[in-house]
């Protein structure tokens, strides 16, 4: 299943065989800027203009829970691969990380000058990775809440981060054209793309770690080998 957001407060659920939509979450008078899937696929959750992370099922499309970052535009949100904990970027550099069972914000997070485009769990849900248009990425360690790491390299706006299911590297798009992978263990670049001819939207890995996909305004879809 495929979930997409909307600047029409909506949020669609499609088929990803068929193509076909299945279903729609009227999420009311508030924007929704991002969306993703629990672990289990049983949950959506949303981050809007307002502030507010809304968890929804995705067997009902009823909202189950509301979760308030006490701020204001979710640019990005990520559910930890072990299902504790939810975190959430917002346009002023703050990271908020809430606790899925208790719903309560468990840490407050600050490193970052500029809106937090991107951010996303290590598989082990040990550490978060967030992306910034300061143009850096910054490692959390999530449980202590500290900060273990700053990357630079990007000339401009980091827009996209992801982690390898291995553990052993992350990629990260920018408005810059490029797309670099970074070994996590050294917290070093060891290859940068450059087939790119605008700011590179989004990257993933795919689920054996060798092959990086990245989408960018150029209107490509570019697959990469990793590691090169």
């Amino acid at each position: 299943m495929i979930a997409s957001s909307s600047l029409d407060s909506s949020v669609r659920l499609w088929n990803a065989t068929s193509g076909e939509r299945v279903g729609v979450i009227e999420t009311g008078p508030a924007d929704v800027w991002t969306v993703c899937f629990s672990p289990d696929d049983k949950f959506i959750i949303s981050g809007s203009y307002a502030g507010k992370i809304h968890m929804y099922s995705v067997e009902t499309s009823k909202q189950e829970r509301t979760l308030d970052t006490r701020g204001k535009f979710t640019l990005s949100i990520a559910y930890s691969p072990d299902g504790k904990y939810i975190a959430s970027g917002a346009i002023d550099g703050i990271i908020n990380i809430f606790d899925v069972v208790s719903g309560k914000l468990v840490h407050t997070l600050e490193g970052h000058a500029m809106p937090i485009r991107s951010l996303t769990f290590s598989p082990d849900s040990q550490l978060l990775l967030t992306a910034s248009d300061d143009g850096h990425m910054k490692l959390y360690d999530v449980q202590h809440a500290n900060a273990v790491g700053t990357l630079s390299g990007h000339a401009s706006w980091v827009l996209s981060v992801a982690f390898s299911p291995d553990k052993k590297y992350f990629a990260s798009a920018s408005s810059d054209h490029s797309v670099k992978v970074w070994e996590l263990a050294t917290r070093t670049c060891v290859h940068t793309f450059n087939e790119h001819t605008d700011q590179v939207w989004g990257v993933r890995f795919n689920p054996e770690s060798n092959r990086i996909v990245s989408v960018s305004e150029d209107r490509c879809i570019n697959i990469y080998e990793c590691p090169v």
